[in-house]
């Protein structure tokens, strides 16, 4: 219970600038606003006793929370993307396109550079408001919500497949 509780609180703090985009189309939905807000709330009270995080430290990452998850997520779309693309190419074996491989290949390695340097912005970012410890289990809760949310997306995915509203049988990355 206390492990989903935390990835919760990871989730809402990841991805607290989706939710507000969302919060526009949820307008006509009353009880979903009511149920994110809560969530929100929540999760930020377990990320600040689990980091144990001042009132001003949770608004600031909060912050930097805005700031760098749309950047991030939409890097991570691109690698996913990316290796989506790469691996029907090479299905192709022998017919594969060894420019657009190699273009592939040259993405991959650029978006991963540019993750890193997202990272360490990030860090950097934290670094004025967090202790190094605080940071630490930031990045732990961080991977526990990610692991969580594969998880989760693999299980939702076998039970879409199961019902027959899949994709078919075809699993994107």
């Amino acid at each position: 219970m206390i492990k989903r509780l935390l990835c919760l609180s990871v989730l809402s703090l990841s991805i607290a600038p989706m939710v507000v985009a969302q919060s526009v189309d949820a307008a006509a939905n009353p009880r979903r606003v009511a149920l994110e807000q809560q969530f929100r709330q929540q999760s930020a009270t377990l990320a600040k006793q689990k980091l144990g995080l001042t009132d001003a430290q949770l608004a600031q990452l909060e912050q930097t929370n805005a700031r760098f998850a749309p950047q991030m997520n939409q890097l991570l779309a691109q690698e996913r993307d990316t290796r989506r693309d790469l691996r029907l190419e090479m299905t192709r074996g022998n017919q594969a396109n060894q420019q657009h491989v190699s273009d592939l290949l040259d993405t991959s390695i650029k978006l991963q550079k540019q993750r890193i340097a997202l990272v360490e912005a990030e860090q950097k970012d934290l670094a004025r408001f967090l202790t190094p410890t605080q940071r630490a289990g930031y990045i732990a809760l961080q991977a526990q919500f990610r692991m969580r949310a594969q998880e989760l997306s693999r299980k939702n995915g076998q039970r879409k497949m199961m019902r027959g509203d899949g994709q078919g049988g075809k699993r994107l990355p």
